[in-house]
């Protein structure tokens, strides 16, 4: 066995142990999401708080579990002039809740984090995979090494997604199965001091192991792999 020479942490989190939140958990999870969107300060002005929202798979880091969110809403948009169409236009609300979850106990320390954003998939019809993500923790490696630990969610807008890969300068770091469409994943981004800094790509693949779709975190104009014959 080699020395490895760029010892990166790799499948840092855990997998994901129940999926989508639903009943009566997902509506406590709601509430604390809902209380982080009306501190949101720069909501427009008269923007009603989400209503139904949609959870994404729960991933395990650091003691705590993370689970992403967003929903939609409508927002009138003003520029610091107070200058815009009146108008209402779509928004997405996005973020996360994470809690604690002890060993046979229930579930607290709930901490949530929102935003919202006027850039939706809706709206672009060319994207092969809906992303948001967050930076919730650092690595550091040795001489000055260093890698955001990100939060990353999304869903699938193609056909035949089966699961997800989070790959950082051609080394898979991170990848789970889809549920209902919806992913989450935890891995180091923004790695620095490796040479070139090095940035996140997410694949999406079939059943078959085929690339059904490529995004990079910093750059939404990836386009869509070419289908292989016979996939």
């Amino acid at each position: 066995m080699t020395i490895e020479n760029r010892p990166i942490p790799r499948f840092m989190a855990d997998a994901s142990q129940h999926g989508i939140p639903h009943g009566r958990f997902a509506e406590r999870l709601s509430s604390v999401f809902r209380d982080a969107c009306a501190e949101i300060a720069d909501l427009p002005e008269g923007t009603g708080l989400p209503e139904a929202i949609t959870w994404f798979p729960e991933r395990a880091w650091s003691g705590r579990v993370w689970v992403p969110a967003s929903a939609s809403g409508q927002a009138v948009m003003k520029d610091e002039d107070g200058e815009g169409d009146d108008e209402p236009v779509e928004i997405e609300f996005f973020g996360f809740v994470s809690f604690i979850q002890p060993v046979g106990g229930d579930p607290e320390d709930f901490r949530a984090s929102a935003d919202f954003t006027d850039v939706i998939a809706a709206d672009n019809p060319d994207w092969t995979i809906d992303l948001g993500d967050e930076v919730i923790g650092k690595w550091e490696g040795e001489q000055g090494r260093t890698a955001d630990v990100t939060l990353v969610w999304g869903r699938s807008l193609v056909r035949d997604a089966y699961a997800v890969t989070a790959e950082i300068d051609g080394t898979t770091v991170d990848q789970d199965p889809l549920f209902e469409d919806r992913f989450t994943l935890i891995a180091p981004d923004a790695l620095k001091n490796y040479g070139d800094d090095h940035y996140l790509d997410i694949h999406l693949w079939s059943e078959r192991g085929r690339e059904v779709a490529r995004e990079s975190l910093y750059d939404i104009e990836e386009s869509e792999p070419e289908a292989q014959p016979g996939d």
